[in-house]
């Protein structure tokens, strides 16, 4: 079993015009399922603590509704942790929730930037979707390096902004902001499920690929522990000798 913290927006409206908001429902929602169904341990941090806003729930799709109404997870969405005070030691894996929100407290936080630094740093796994990669810009390395350079990622496209009437209501475009720091942007069609996996970074275009990109996760979460049994048993074999 592994460790998975989720990251959630804490913005309730959409830039002046107050138009509600809160993190992606359906984001949320499918990696969870895929977590909890893989027998993971998921826990959620959002930027200001507390219980994060969210976007309108699809009661057609059975995982949101599952996802609202577990015990569990509501517990654990009644109080979330501010990122600042997340021990990253403590989870092998950070995925960043999309939604609209996340354009505008996720840039520029120095805790979730520092935190998905480390939890990178240390060999975990870092996975976000559609809004959720704007938790990656500016994120640096221990070297020095932005985690984005050189990356292939995937994130809400220019055209699905469009598509979507919230071109003129977002601070920036999110794919034009990534290829900037270095990132190789990989477009799909408009709301088509596109997932890129690039060293131990997995991003999704859309609601459309979130599942896809907990899945993802999984495999490289699924090395490690192949890894960490490798090494216990060679350790094993070295005291019985």
């Amino acid at each position: 079993m592994k460790k998975i913290l989720m990251v959630l927006t804490s913005v309730s409206e959409l830039g002046a015009g107050g138009e509600p908001t809160g993190y992606n429902v359906a984001e949320a929602a499918h990696p969870w399922k895929v977590f909890r169904d893989s027998g993971h341990f998921v826990d959620f941090a959002s930027i200001k603590g507390g219980q994060p806003p969210r976007d309108t729930v699809d009661t057609d799709d059975p995982i949101q509704v599952q996802f609202t109404q577990d015990e569990t997870t509501r517990a654990g969405l009644y109080n979330t942790a501010r990122v600042e005070v997340v021990n990253p030691e403590q989870y092998d894996a950070l995925y960043l929730v999309g939604g609209h929100g996340t354009m505008w407290d996720f840039p520029n936080n120095e805790g979730l930037q520092k935190l998905v630094a480390e939890i990178y740093n240390k060999g975990g796994v870092v996975g976000a979707v559609c809004h959720g990669p704007a938790g990656l810009l500016d994120v640096e390395l221990h070297h020095g390096i932005k985690l984005l350079s050189g990356k292939n990622v995937a994130a809400f496209t220019n055209d699905e902004e469009v598509a979507v009437d919230k071109d003129k209501i977002i601070p920036f475009f999110l794919a034009d902001k990534l290829v900037e720091q270095g990132a190789n942007h990989i477009a799909a069609d408009n709301f088509e499920e596109n997932v890129q996996v690039s060293e131990r970074l997995v991003t999704g275009q859309n609601p459309a690929s979130a599942a896809g990109v907990a899945k993802e996760m999984e495999k490289l979460l699924a090395e490690v522990i192949h890894q960490e049994k490798a090494e216990e048993q060679a350790a094993e074999e070295v005291e019985a000798d």
